[in-house]
């Protein structure tokens, strides 16, 4: 049973990767064909292309979670053409840019690995996405297209913003700013990869029914996972302006993954729970969702 469970998620990954292979080709055409444009145009017309190849084929095999892996897959060919191709050739290509493409590489790494390792192949749909589908009906891929796949695109292209200015932009660097990115980027991946090594061992074996995870990192704050994910991209944010501050306005970005973990993600994560574990009410009152201490309400 569990040997024909593995042959079935390989072959499932086999297509998930072929469908990749092929939007990443899709979006490459576009980056030939709209050379010209600024950059940023650029990206931003491949990423549509690259979701909407994505999209099609969760409508063939009747599954949005085939567009999850995007998260994590998009942002590493964002990040090389900015670094080889828009990246002045005088310039070259530094220890310095070789460092955070490394680091870009590592977090999506990680984050596709945990992605597969969770996943249970193409008859597996994401929790949130089956309850559109009973919510919304006939409309469901309309709102599959709009808030499943093309918003978290839109979400990722903003935070791939600061990596033009981290990557592609010659210039000297600030010590300062620089070393920051380097701890928040190294906290983000660190927090990730801990508490989710910490939920996988609760989830395969110290899980009870109705138990919540309270140990760990999640016993100081309610989604350490998201935390790291945030932390991420206000690291690259940091590298950006490391270079010019007047790339400020990159801050778009994290700021856009900072409200959409905080005031969508969370919400709808806790609101399951609250559903299905015996105790999550209290934990959610004793531990914070994402800073590992409360601020004091003022007395009137």
């Amino acid at each position: 049973m569990n040997e024909n469970r593995t042959r079935r998620k390989a072959f499932d990954l086999a297509r998930i990767t072929f469908v990749y292979m092929a939007a990443g080709a899709a979006a490459w055409l576009c980056v030939s064909r709209y050379s010209h444009l600024h950059p940023f145009l650029v990206v931003g017309i491949a990423d549509i292309a690259a979701t909407v190849f994505v999209f099609l084929f969760s409508m063939i095999f009747n599954n949005s979670s085939v567009y999850d892996p995007y998260w994590s897959a998009a942002p590493v060919p964002i990040a090389l053409y900015f670094i080889l191709a828009v990246r002045p050739a005088e310039a070259g290509i530094g220890l310095r840019q070789v460092v955070i493409l490394m680091l870009i590489l590592i977090w999506a790494a990680r984050l596709t690995w945990n992605w597969i390792r969770r996943w249970e192949g193409m008859r597996h749909e994401d929790w949130r996405y089956a309850n559109f589908r009973n919510r919304f009906g006939n409309l469901y891929w309309l709102v599959s297209f709009a808030g499943i796949h093309f918003f978290p695109t839109l979400m990722v292209y903003l935070g791939c913003l600061t990596m033009l200015p981290a990557l592609g932009v010659a210039g000297e660097a600030s010590t300062l700013l620089d070393a920051a990115g380097y701890i928040v980027v190294l906290t983000a991946i660190g927090l990730e990869t801990v508490s989710d090594r910490q939920m996988q061992r609760f989830l395969t074996g110290d899980r009870q029914q109705g138990k919540v995870l309270d140990r760990g990192l999640w016993g100081v704050m309610r989604h350490p996972n998201y935390l790291g994910e945030i932390l991420f991209w206000w690291g690259m944010w940091l590298f950006a302006i490391s270079v010019d501050s007047g790339w400020w306005w990159t801050v778009a970005g994290p700021v856009a993954m900072t409200l959409m973990f905080s005031l969508v993600s969370v919400p709808m994560m806790e609101k399951r729970l609250l559903k299905r574990r015996e105790g999550y009410a209290q934990y959610r009152e004793e531990v914070p969702a994402l800073l590992p201490f409360r601020f004091k309400k003022r007395d009137d």
